[in-house]
């Protein structure tokens, strides 16, 4: 994909989810790694549904700005996941409702806060680990993320939202809704039983 393919993905995404009521007012920032190894990031304080692909924000993986509007504060944990991530291509982090409510309650399990109950989430996603919260910016975020890098394709970010790394944009993109649907369903579901899959079929669908 191209440059000028990126930065129209971006924008086309950004509108999607603002339009959809993934994302609201400024929250939210979405990045991918360009052919020629730098990066392409929304701005800082950008409304993902009124980007302008003229303005994105470029940047070195060493967090030097080159191109575009300034980019978020939040760059640094986008850049520690490609650092440390081979396969990560792009990064979608969205304070979406579910995800976001899910983030902010007590007693996750750390290690996977979602307990598998259907199989999208395990062949999309997999294990979503929680990242301990950290003031918005704060260095030991991106940190964290970069020990957790390469083991996960999601991530929840206590009292925060979601981040997800994909090969692609639109990939990202995908298991970021995927997950969302997740949360919405645990919170649909309530204090019901549930009938979580087994370690079988949780096995079974990762050997696919």
């Amino acid at each position: 994909m191209t440059e000028q393919q990126a930065r129209q993905e971006m924008v086309k995404l950004g509108a999607s989810f603002f339009q959809r009521g993934y994302a609201t007012g400024s929250a939210g920032n979405l990045s991918v790694l360009l052919e020629d190894g730098n990066l392409l990031a929304t701005p800082t304080g950008s409304c993902l549904g009124e980007l302008d692909g003229d303005r994105l924000s470029k940047v070195t993986p060493q967090g030097e700005w080159i191109a575009g509007d300034k980019p978020s504060k939040e760059i640094a944990f986008h850049r520690a996941l490609y650092l440390n991530d081979p396969d990560c291509k792009a990064v979608v982090h969205l304070h979406s409702h579910y995800l976001t409510a899910l983030s902010c309650l007590e007693d996750l399990d750390r290690q996977n806060c979602i307990r598998p109950f259907t199989p999208y989430v395990v062949m999309r996603v997999g294990d979503v680990p929680v990242v301990p919260y950290y003031r918005p910016g704060d260095t030991r975020l991106a940190d964290d993320l970069a020990a957790l890098a390469g083991r996960y394709r999601g991530f929840l970010l206590a009292n925060h939202g979601s981040v997800v790394v994909g090969s692609s944009l639109r990939e990202a993109a995908d298991n970021t809704e995927e997950l969302e649907e997740t949360a919405r369903l645990i919170f649909t579901l309530g204090d019901r039983a549930i009938r979580y899959l087994s370690e079988a079929e949780v096995d079974e669908l990762r050997s696919r």
